[in-house]
């Protein structure tokens, strides 16, 4: 009996300094790619705030300015989201904001209060030679960064183009519980470790990749920044501040003269889902409440500018002409 519980011991503390060695590898690798990643030069133009910088990607030439807001964690939206803006940039301008953490801006370490992160916004556009007013075209969570928008500075929003966002009043009716904080700080930790280059289809999303929109260098561009800034603290915050930042939306009125677009996007698997039942419900109740909006159904993952681009585009143009 003696000689299995010295047995077992001793397979336990192999095991558990081979996990730790490993671990310290890790971390150590993590940190020297990180020195190699912070000198990666800019595809855009950086807006300085007090030493720490703003990443605004812009192209194209026109009468409106698309202003292309990316989702939570998708952390080089300036190779990401190309297959999508690049449609746009053939006939009109197009301006791709980093807020802070994301691609190549800083990682700012602020509370990501939806006021900070609008101003920065804003300045970063206006100092890039953005002038308003923007046709936003937000993802995800940067829905309540746009509705905010419309509410705070109606006249520097001439529309909307929502890509299956987040509306402010979800975000406040299913508040993040516990374990769900747990878990997001749970990963900002991992993530510190260096753990997260273990997992590469967890970095980045590999449909970038198949498809072909980015040149072989674009691709390995995406792969390195995502690496570099893939849930850092900035991505955290913004999270974990999602219910405060939907309240404050929530407690003003409706933007009902900006002309919004809700482009729901429905997977096959999840038609018949209840969430999804009650996000299309959701989108046709704040439409209904405006002078011009619509909700139209793509088939397609959350990731909706991967699949869908053209018919993106083209619904777009028609219902802002």
């Amino acid at each position: 009996m003696r000689k299995i519980v010295k047995v077992s011991k001793n397979i336990f503390f192999t095991f558990f300094a081979m996990i730790l060695f490993v671990t310290i590898a890790v971390f150590i690798y993590h940190n020297y790619q990180k020195g190699k990643e912070s000198s990666l030069i800019s595809e855009g133009t950086p807006v300085d705030f007090n030493d720490k910088e703003i990443n605004v990607y812009t192209e194209g030439s026109g009468e409106d300015t698309y202003v292309f807001m990316s989702g939570s964690g998708i952390a080089a939206p300036v190779y990401e989201l190309k297959g999508l803006y690049s449609k746009f940039a053939k006939e009109n301008k197009i301006a791709v904001i980093e807020r802070a953490g994301y691609g190549y801006s800083d990682v700012f370490h602020d509370d990501r209060d939806i006021d900070t992160i609008l101003e920065q916004s804003r300045k970063s556009l206006m100092e890039s030679g953005n002038k308003p007013p923007y046709i936003l075209v937000p993802h995800s969570v940067s829905g309540i960064e746009a509705i905010y928008w419309a509410q705070k500075y109606p006249s520097e929003v001439k529309g909307i183009i929502a890509l299956d966002i987040g509306l402010p009043h979800q975000y406040v009716t299913h508040k993040m519980g516990m374990v769900d904080s747990l878990t997001v700080r749970g990963v900002n930790i991992l993530t510190k470790m260096g753990l997260h280059r273990l997992v590469p289809s967890a970095v980045y999303n590999p449909e970038v990749i198949r498809q072909s929109f980015l040149t072989d260098h674009e691709k390995e561009m995406y792969k390195t920044l995502s690496y570099k800034q893939f849930f850092n603290d900035d991505m955290e915050q913004e999270l974990l501040q999602s219910y405060n930042n939907g309240k404050k939306s929530v407690n003003l009125p409706i933007p009902k003269d900006t002309p919004i677009l809700f482009l729901d996007a429905i997977a096959d698997e999840n038609e018949n889902s209840k969430y999804t039942k009650q996000k299309k419900e959701d989108y046709e109740d704040f439409a209904e409440k405006l002078l011009k909006g619509d909700v139209i159904k793509l088939k397609g993952t959350h990731s909706i500018y991967l699949y869908a681009p053209d018919e993106i585009y083209d619904l777009s143009m028609e219902f802002i002409k």
